[in-house]
């Protein structure tokens, strides 16, 4: 599989994702992919597992992308993932085997306040 067509294939889950339509969502997955929460010590294994971790959480939820790099079978997308109207910044890191993810490893910060002891070289972002 070519780089754009993986491109082309993770805008789609995103965007499934934001829409909150789960068969979308996991259409990139093999059917014995891994997903990895490495904060909360969680492995979930198989698509089927994934997916239905996700329908059964209660949370409104919402993906704004900010960024998606990779090439080959290793990409990265960074995104902002609301739950209920409180923002985490994530980061998935996506291993592809034959053209759908094998394995994907997800990492989550919350938001803080910017240190005053760098204030006069930064410009906030929002």
């Amino acid at each position: 599989m070519e780089d754009r067509d993986i491109r082309a294939a993770l805008d789609r889950h995103w965007a499934a994702s934001d829409a909150n339509d789960l068969e979308g969502e996991h259409q990139i997955y093999r059917d014995d992919a891994v997903l990895e929460y490495p904060q909360s010590g969680e492995r979930i294994c198989g698509r089927w597992r994934i997916r239905s971790s996700r329908a059964a959480q209660p949370n409104q939820k919402r993906f704004a992308v900010r960024r998606i790099v990779g090439a080959g079978d290793l990409w990265v997308t960074e995104y902002v993932l609301t739950y209920d109207g409180r923002p985490s910044y994530t980061v998935s890191i996506m291993e592809f085997l034959d053209g759908r993810v094998s394995r994907e490893t997800q990492y989550f910060g919350d938001p803080f306040e910017p240190g005053p002891s760098r204030a006069q070289w930064v410009e906030r972002m929002r």
